[in-house]
């Protein structure tokens, strides 16, 4: 893919099936007849949700734009209507749910933002054996200190001093995770900041290869940081603040 090729949003229309006009693909309901268009290939939550492609979402406005359009797919008002408006109504509402999902998770709504824009998938790496170069060191001391754990609880040390030290050992990786947030929180205003100045598409593609990298890297410390949290559940003893589950 070239550089060119970034951001291109292409022009499409979907057929209204109960009139035959033609409907542009964010539409929901038929300009000409009012009835509610079949689904279609769409593929962009952004614009489904009647949102800018940008990376910083408002939440209020987010929740809004769901509850409304909730309402005006939800099965229950086309009871009687015709069966292309009853599956069109459940298509809608099940992609909406999807939409919802996905844009509402900082995470998720980057790696929307990337597929959409043609980028390779991030999940099809983050179960991969092989370690971010910018995490060498990290992984490389962190082994090196559960290899360590694990011989003292196999020689019968006391398990609140290894959770210490499990704690101790996890300090730098959620520095690390600390930082990566900042960073990928930077890059969602470079790329918003792009968008709208209307920005060549090189320097946009670089945007999105560094928030690619980042994610990665991410999902990367959110594995190591689970791995811990099993070396403290082997233990016995309850991690009071782990802090895995945010975001």
């Amino acid at each position: 893919m070239t550089p060119d090729a970034i951001h291109v949003q292409p022009v499409s229309t979907l057929e209204c099936r109960s009139c035959g006009a033609g409907a542009p693909v964010d539409e929901h309901f038929c300009p000409q007849c009012s009835r509610i268009l079949a689904l279609g290939r769409h593929g962009d939550y952004f614009a489904f949700l009647g949102l800018p492609r940008k990376l910083t979402i408002d939440q209020t406005d987010l929740e809004r734009r769901f509850r409304e359009l909730s309402r005006k797919f939800h099965p229950d008002y086309f009871y009687n209507a015709s069966p292309t408006e009853r599956l069109a109504s459940l298509e809608r509402s099940s992609y909406l749910n999807d939409a919802y999902r996905a844009v509402k998770n900082p995470a998720t709504r980057i790696e929307h933002l990337l597929a959409i824009e043609g980028m390779p998938p991030v999940k099809s790496e983050a179960g991969t054996a092989k370690v971010p170069p910018g995490l060498l060191e990290e992984v490389f001391e962190l082994n090196e200190q559960l290899d360590e754990i694990r011989e003292a609880r196999e020689s019968g040390a006391d398990a609140a001093g290894l959770s210490a030290r499990l704690q101790s050992a996890r300090a730098p990786i959620d520095a690390k995770r600390d930082a990566h947030e900042r960073q990928l929180d930077a890059l969602a205003a470079q790329w918003d900041a792009q968008i709208e100045s209307g920005a060549a598409a090189e320097a946009r593609r670089a945007t999105l290869d560094a928030l690619r990298e980042r994610l990665l890297e991410r999902n990367y410390i959110n594995n190591l940081l689970a791995t811990i949290e099993r070396e403290v559940a082997s233990l016995g003893i309850g991690n009071q603040d782990s802090g895995i589950g945010r975001g």
